[in-house]
């Protein structure tokens, strides 16, 4: 089986975050392992959970660099007004709500989200790649 070059790889990310189109993607957590096909995504219910919208643009998505893209700009999620559970697990949506799922990935250290916790992605550590 082949496999991208790292200059494709780089140009694919590129075209899909930092490009503008879709004009705006939604960061979210799961609670559950999403597969490759969008299902399996269990994300937190209530307690002022919310997907996070980012501008798709080059200062949040910045150029791809070894193959892989990383966040140019802080994801912050609401304060949570309640438990939303331990969350290993982000995805990248196309709307608000429901929609198609892009990428997904485990998180280096899964967090417990408690009532009046604030989860936040620093710069440079939600990265996608291409395997």
């Amino acid at each position: 089986m082949g496999s991208f070059g790292d200059y494709a790889e780089n140009a694919v990310l590129d075209w899909l975050f930092g490009s503008g189109d879709p004009a705006t993607w939604y960061i979210g957590l799961s609670t559950a392992a999403p597969t490759d096909d969008g299902s399996g995504i269990a994300e937190p219910s209530g307690g002022s959970y919310a997907r996070v919208a980012v501008t798709n643009n080059a200062t949040n998505w910045p150029a791809t660099s070894g193959g892989a893209k990383a966040n140019g700009t802080a994801i912050t999620f609401p304060q949570a007004s309640a438990s939303w559970g331990t969350v290993p697990y982000f995805v990248i949506m196309d709307a608000a709500s429901d929609g198609n799922m892009y990428a997904h990935a485990v998180l280096d250290a899964q967090k417990t989200v408690d009532s009046g916790d604030t989860l936040s992605f620093a710069v440079g550590e939600l990265d996608i790649t291409l395997d």
